[in-house]
């Protein structure tokens, strides 16, 4: 939806950069063909926010280590993190690389 007319419209997966990471209500930057009034690609922040909807549970005082685990994120996508990280905590993900930054404190 464009915030400033309100318009919907409809985005093919395709030219999404990082559709895995997509949330919904999240700001996104659109690039159109002004000829055609098409979009033509959508690029996410560079780095986002998402909270961690299952992982192992962690290890106390693991935080030393550059051990990583497997988590999903709310999305659904699969994000490896730190030993630390735990489910129901929020992570900041680079986007770009679908890589781990840091742990977000509320």
């Amino acid at each position: 939806m464009d915030n400033a007319t309100f318009e919907q419209m409809s985005v093919a997966e395709n030219l999404i950069d990082a559709p895995q990471f997509l949330k919904e209500g999240q700001e996104v930057a659109i690039a159109m063909n002004t000829e055609t009034e098409q979009p033509v690609s959508v690029e996410l922040p560079d780095k986002i926010v998402m909270l961690v909807t299952y992982t192992e549970p962690g290890l106390k005082g693991d935080t030393a280590t550059r051990t990583l685990k497997p988590a999903t994120v709310e999305t659904g996508a699969t994000v490896n993190v730190p030993l630390f990280v735990n489910e129901g905590e929020l992570i900041r993900v680079n986007t770009k690389t679908g890589e781990y930054v840091e742990r977000v404190k509320e």
